[in-house]
């Protein structure tokens, strides 16, 4: 009974250990959002300040994510606009100045990641997400000389579901759809 038992902690710690730590390459990551302006264009904006980690374990094929944004740091590429982004307006970046996701949820199709499933904080208010993986790879950095994986993703939410109400009204859609391009380096 004894040696079951020291084999089946060896096998879960084994399993384990397998999980991989990665850090987010902010100079490779980009969280950026869409919403249709009246149907006449497209407003778009980043979030310039961003942190995050991951574990990941291919052969397990499991993995976390935990990703933060800067809410003040919204980048529209127009001072005035990023400042009513950030206002109660909007993201109410006083307030709550982060939004973040989380996830314990990868879904695979052979060795690619296809999705990852999490709940995503944004005003206080937390609701599930999910988003499509519209690739992904890992690879061995030649400059790093590291492992990174990373990947292109989208999601398309329902702002009213965070409370971000404005111009609803006036005929602004609610849906908002979000691409995170992010990249992860093996720690």
């Amino acid at each position: 009974m004894r040696k079951t038992l020291t084999v089946l902690a060896a096998l879960l710690t084994a399993g384990a250990a397998s999980a991989a730590d990665y850090a987010i390459d902010p100079t490779h990551t980009f969280a950026t959002f869409e919403i249709s302006h009246f149907g006449a264009s497209v407003n778009r904006a980043r979030f310039d300040k961003k942190e995050g980690k991951i574990q990941f374990d291919r052969a397990a094929k499991t993995g976390k994510v935990d990703i933060s944004l800067d809410i003040a740091s919204v980048n529209s590429g127009t001072a005035a606009f990023d400042k009513h982004l950030q206002s109660a307006d909007i993201f109410n970046a006083a307030q709550f100045p982060k939004a973040r996701f989380v996830s314990d949820k990868f879904v695979f199709n052979g060795d690619k990641v296809t999705e990852v499933q999490g709940q995503l904080t944004l005003l206080g208010k937390t609701q599930p997400v999910s988003f499509k993986a519209n690739q992904f790879n890992c690879y061995e950095s030649p400059m790093l000389k590291r492992e990174v994986c990373g990947g292109d993703f989208e999601a398309t939410i329902d702002r009213a579901a965070f409370g971000v109400n404005y111009g609803i009204d006036w005929g602004f859609p609610k849906n908002v759809r979000i691409v995170l391009q992010v990249e992860a380096v093996k720690q």
